[in-house]
């Protein structure tokens, strides 16, 4: 996977914002809301018709969506953190509730509400997320807060020495 700068870039969930969707019970986006559209960087059209995966972040350990389907498949509600991809390649985490959505007793299709994470949150998601990929995916994530002069500093290595921000901070890193 080709990581670049835009991966380590966040974009918040506004505190008095929903992000409401709904799926065809395969999972395909029947229905966005505006608020999804603007936090995953895709416009409502380009949402409709596509699996929900569309922002399946690769950092989600593979377990978490097992678990959401096997939730949903005994008619139960499922809630947990996400991190989700944007369509820029940056991301946003939420707080989801997802479940069934009824007619005449037969589920028809699933809905989710997702709401933002605090920070501490977050960070506690990124670090149980971490360790449930090594242990269940022999998988590593490294992630890290970098003060905005560092990340100037990055920049101004990467310009001068013609490199993406990945291989400058290899670079340094390696030195």
């Amino acid at each position: 996977m080709n990581i670049g700068f835009d991966s380590f870039v966040e974009t918040k969930v506004p505190e008095n914002e929903l992000i409401i969707s709904r799926t065809d019970l395969r999972g395909n986006i029947t229905y966005a809301n505006e608020t999804f559209a603007n936090i995953s960087g895709y416009e409502v059209n380009e949402l409709l018709g596509k699996p929900h995966n569309i922002v399946r972040h690769p950092n989600m350990p593979k377990s978490i969506f097992k678990d959401i389907w096997k939730s949903l498949g005994m008619d139960k509600k499922w809630e947990g953190a996400i991190k989700n991809l944007r369509k820029d390649g940056g991301y946003y985490w939420v707080w989801a509730e997802i479940s069934a959505v009824k007619k005449d007793g037969k589920v028809v299709e699933y809905k989710s509400m997702r709401s933002p994470l605090k920070d501490e949150q977050k960070i506690f998601y990124e670090r149980l997320y971490a360790k449930k990929m090594l242990t269940e995916e022999n998988r590593v994530f490294i992630s890290s807060y970098i003060s905005q002069e560092a990340l100037e500093v990055l920049k101004r290595y990467s310009k001068k020495h013609n490199l993406s921000l990945q291989d400058s901070l290899e670079a340094l890193l390696l030195k």
